[in-house]
């Protein structure tokens, strides 16, 4: 079987973020086929048409990690109702300048976590129209909005509670079985 090259964008900027612990759970769960390299936008400007003409190298290699990524796995908080402004800034990056989109055929997974109750959910109903208009091919089912308690995930990504880290390892295993069907249909440079 092929093994995939998964870029992880991480949508909170916040050093302690609960959804980087939560992707280093994703990581450790994951099957051995998929290998992860975080993409981060930690240092890119706010996004102007006006950048267009001459990308500045923080854009042009956050375009070039997605690009040389077979699939995405957005792993994210929900600000607001929405998804945090700086993933959305970096969303907007990827897909310009028009007819450049980094997203475009790359198998993508939304997946998140928070104190509340319900997750990230209205957070990643945000993201997902948003990913279809870039015609990045969303694993839909299943769903996953983690509510994220004290000691659920460590700062290892170990995770405490074993109905959820199964959960989470079946979950990454929908998410390969999803990139291979995807891969298989649209290949890499489609």
């Amino acid at each position: 079987m092929t093994t995939y090259n998964v870029g992880y964008i991480v949508g909170s900027l916040a050093k302690g973020s609960i959804n980087r612990k939560l992707a280093k759970a994703l990581i450790k769960l994951a099957p051995e086929k998929l290998k992860f390299h975080e993409i981060s936008f930690a240092d890119l400007p706010l996004y102007s048409y006006d950048y267009d003409a001459d990308y500045p190298a923080a854009a042009t290699d956050f375009k070039a990690a997605i690009k040389g990524s077979d699939a995405i796995l957005f792993v994210t908080p929900e600000y607001n109702r929405s998804i945090p402004g700086g993933l959305k800034n970096a969303i907007d990056w990827a897909s310009r300048p028009y007819g450049a989109n980094s997203f475009a055929n790359k198998p993508t997974a939304v997946i998140g976590t928070s104190p509340g109750a319900i997750g990230t959910a209205v957070g990643q109903q945000v993201l997902r129209p948003i990913l279809g208009f870039l015609q990045a091919p969303q694993m839909n089912a299943p769903e996953a909005y983690i509510q994220f308690k004290p000691g659920l995930i460590d700062d290892d990504g170990n995770v405490s509670v074993p109905e959820t880290e199964q959960f989470l390892r079946d979950y990454m295993e929908a998410f390969h079985q999803f990139m291979a069907r995807v891969l298989t249909v649209l290949p890499r440079d489609a």
